[in-house]
């Protein structure tokens, strides 16, 4: 199995997305020897937001592409290529003001790519490229779960959903440890557990499929 895992937090050694996707991968390994690891962290190796250049080039017939369209294209093309190749993925980021880090939403404005990551139908559908297995971690400060005060102001969720969807991910799983920062110490170690319980049954799923 070839796992592409990115991580999006602006923190280092503090952030507890980080360290959940880390112990993903651990309880993963344990369990497949075979997983080949392709690691992205876009807080460090953020990608080029999109520009006007970008913009058309995107648009334009590659056949029919300047050498100036091309290599304003050539890392995202380089990403998209990364994406192709992995058979599962693990996205890992906290949520900044109810979304979604930037540098994520950057990477993301680079992988989705006509002709690459989906492709248009001779009846006009779209149809997604990419593998099913994705594996959404996420950290939010206040709880956002059903039912609590807060819920209504999840941005994140339905957006990694419509993003990733079009591209052809029709069922990714989310883990989402909630509360943390603004919440008690038992409240941040109760979410902490349920994650990692959470986690353990998507390493465990994962491990059986080949």
């Amino acid at each position: 199995m070839k796992l592409f895992h990115v991580d999006a937090s602006a923190k280092r050694e503090w952030s507890n997305s980080r360290a959940l996707s880390r112990h993903f991968i651990d309880l993963l390994k344990q369990q497949r020897p075979d997983v080949e690891v392709d690691y992205l962290d876009v807080s460090v190796d953020t990608p080029a937001h999109v520009d006007e250049l970008f913009t058309i080039a995107t648009y334009t017939p590659e056949a029919d592409r300047t050498p100036a369209m091309k290599q304003a294209l050539q890392a995202s093309d380089a990403l998209c290529a990364r994406l192709l190749a992995a058979d599962a993925y693990v996205f890992a980021m906290p949520m900044y003001n109810f979304s979604m880090p930037s540098s994520f939403k950057a990477f993301i404005d680079n992988i989705v790519r006509t002709n690459l990551t989906y492709k248009i139908g001779e009846d006009g559908s779209y149809v997604g490229q990419l593998a099913d297995k994705v594996l959404f971690i996420t950290t939010r400060g206040a709880d956002l779960r059903p039912g609590t005060p807060f819920s209504a102001m999840d941005a994140l969720t339905p957006a990694l959903r419509a993003a990733f969807g079009f591209m052809g991910v029709a069922a990714p799983t989310f883990v989402d440890a909630q509360p943390l920062t603004f919440s008690a110490a038992e409240e941040r170690e109760a979410a902490l557990v349920r994650a990692k319980a959470e986690l353990a049954a998507v390493a465990g799923e994962w491990a059986a499929t080949r």
